[in-house]
């Protein structure tokens, strides 16, 4: 058995089910491996970066193991934007890259990435953006190694790790004879009973006084699957609940108890609430720049913080947390649930009436469409097994406001590092992590355009995921932002191709709409299509999505901005 046979194998062992990557000479055996595996389906990428992209989606709501490969050098370089996509957003990725041949290191080889002679050093950049990255230098080592990395990737607060396998070790004559199955062996992050019982005292006393709590929703939560036992605790204690953007629909967002998204583009009852809260259960929160108004220092000024998260860095890095649970979110919240229990009585349903986001009325006087109104009929035609992908623009906040999410769906941003394209390429690995579910993107004309040529991809392995393009011609954040901080605007323009005719000419189906009614009709017939589809709506330039610097409302946050323009000046 050759080295990467011997990977494949061993990969397939742990149920990987796809493999990502792009075509090379140094990844040559890895394709044919991967060809002649009968349960990972192999896809070669028009660009290695989207094969990154793709395994955080793979691995993004299924839990599994996301794989990319590339070869040597630049090829390998492409996968950096993924991968760091995966470590700040907890997805446990392994990328495979081939390495130059070692007799010729030093001697500026094709691709060679010894760090030697004026040659980058690969292995210091991938243990930069890895939990861990390995150089394979003997082939009786090759599943000791694969293990190992396997095993980080799962370990803790997941990530991504790395393996280079340099040419040399894919000769003729180079064999894995000592082949084993992999054990992957993952150990659930338990929470410490005496930070429940502290955690559990301190929510028990705030109810008993009538203290306001409000529960705080990210996405660690939802990576733990966590909804059943935060409906409970919310709905014995009557605790209302927000969410981050990337929390939405872990309960869903109909709930009575709901208030809706705090964040900087959120809803003004989540920014409401919280300001009227005492004490705040954050559960699975990183508290991130949008998510907490630019890092604002008085957020926990008059509350207290009792942050529940699988990461010990993750407590008191942005606030100093008065009560902390380090542990899976739905181990630590069911804990947390039995201890106060065991404390406090179920407390009276108040009468609360569930706020329906995707019925507010908007005003919209041009002709083009409103991407808040596009946003709500899709809201409204969302399968019950959806998933929804947002990219990085102005589109996002449309979408996060007004798209309601019940269990069963799913939704998700561009996450903490925040790549353009991100998720207009993951979505192809979410796609073949559920086959059975509706996987739809909503992205910027922009984010479109930086990577298209996956839809060739989509294509050509019959993988069929809608995209939503929203259509202004333009780059509408950096222009607002241009505009907010320098009081002028440029480069901010581009064309469009004709969508259409491009996605026919990559053998999908694509839909040009102008009008609200024209979207509703090509949505309907996109979902049913089973194929890969472009909705290319145009969308008006005039919407401004709902944004505050402060979560005191838009009123208090432009007064924040005038403020420090006058103290800039």
């Amino acid at each position: 058995m050759r080295v990467y046979e011997a990977i494949v194998k061993g990969l397939e062992g742990i149920g990987v089910g796809a493999a990502f990557g792009g075509a090379g000479e140094n990844a040559a055996g890895l394709m044919l491996a991967l060809k002649h595996s009968k349960s990972i389906r192999p896809v070669i990428t028009r660009h290695e970066q989207a094969a990154s992209f793709m395994a955080c989606g793979y691995a993004m709501f299924s839990g599994r193991l996301g794989v990319c490969f590339a070869t040597a050098g630049p090829g390998a370089f492409n996968l950096f934007s993924g991968l760091a996509v995966a470590m700040s957003d907890s997805f446990p990725v392994l990328a495979i890259s081939g390495f130059a041949s070692r007799r010729w290191t030093g001697k500026g080889a094709l691709n060679e990435t010894s760090g030697v002679s004026r040659t980058p050093d690969s292995q210091a950049m991938f243990a930069a953006t890895t939990k861990k990255s390995f150089l394979l230098t003997d082939a009786s080592k090759t599943c000791a190694v694969l293990e190992e990395a396997v095993n980080i990737a799962f370990e803790g607060r997941p990530g991504p790790v790395h393996i280079h396998v340099p040419e040399d070790l894919t000769d003729h004559g180079v064999s894995v004879d000592n082949f084993r199955p992999i054990e992957l062996q993952v150990k659930p992050v338990l929470p410490d009973p005496a930070r429940v019982q502290d955690v559990a005292e301190t929510l028990v006393e705030a109810l008993e006084k009538g203290k306001k709590v409000l529960a705080l929703i990210g996405f660690g939560a939802v990576k733990s699957g966590a909804g059943h036992e935060l409906k409970q605790l919310v709905e014995r204690y009557q605790i209302p609940f927000a969410t981050t953007l990337d929390g939405k629909g872990i309960i869903s967002e109909r709930h009575p108890l709901c208030v809706g998204v705090f964040c900087d583009s959120g809803h003004s009852a989540a920014w409401e609430a919280f300001l009227d809260a005492d004490v705040i259960l954050a559960v699975g929160n990183s508290f991130a720049q949008h998510a907490t108004f630019g890092f604002r220092d008085d957020l926990f000024a008059d509350r207290k913080l009792l942050h529940i998260n699988i990461d010990i860095g993750e407590i008191d890095k942005v606030y100093k947390a008065d009560g902390a649970i380090i542990g899976d979110a739905r181990l630590a919240i069911g804990a947390l649930l039995n201890k106060m229990s065991d404390m406090l009585e179920p407390s009276v349903a108040s009468d609360r009436t569930a706020t329906d986001y995707s019925d507010e009325h908007i005003h919209h006087f041009t002709g083009k469409i409103h991407p808040g109104q596009m946003a709500q009929a899709l809201s409204k035609r969302l399968p019950d097994n959806a998933i929804v992908l947002a990219d990085a623009g102005a589109h996002l906040a449309w979408l996060g406001y007004y798209l309601q999410i019940a269990p069963g769906q799913n939704f998700r941003k561009p996450g903490g590092f925040g790549p353009m394209a991100g998720n207009v390429n993951g979505a192809l690995g979410v796609k073949l992590a559920h086959r059975e579910r509706t996987v739809i993107v909503g992205c910027g004309d922009g984010c479109y355009l930086l990577s298209g040529f996956e839809l060739l991809t989509a294509v050509q392995y019959d993988i069929p995921v809608i995209w939503i393009v929203f259509n202004n011609a333009e780059f509408q954040l950096i222009k607002l932002y241009q505009l907010q901080a320098y009081h002028e605007f440029g480069l901010v323009d581009f064309g469009n191709p004709d969508y259409v005719a491009y996605a026919e000419a990559c053998g999908a189906n694509g839909y040009r709409v102008e009008t609200q009614e024209e979207f509703e009709a090509a949505l309907e017939e996109a979902l049913a299509l089973g194929k890969p589809a472009i909705i290319d709506a145009h969308i008006t330039r005039l919407a401004l999505p709902h944004y505050s610097a402060s979560p005191e409302g838009v009123v208090a946050g432009v007064a924040e901005m005038i403020a420090e323009r006058i103290r800039s000046d």
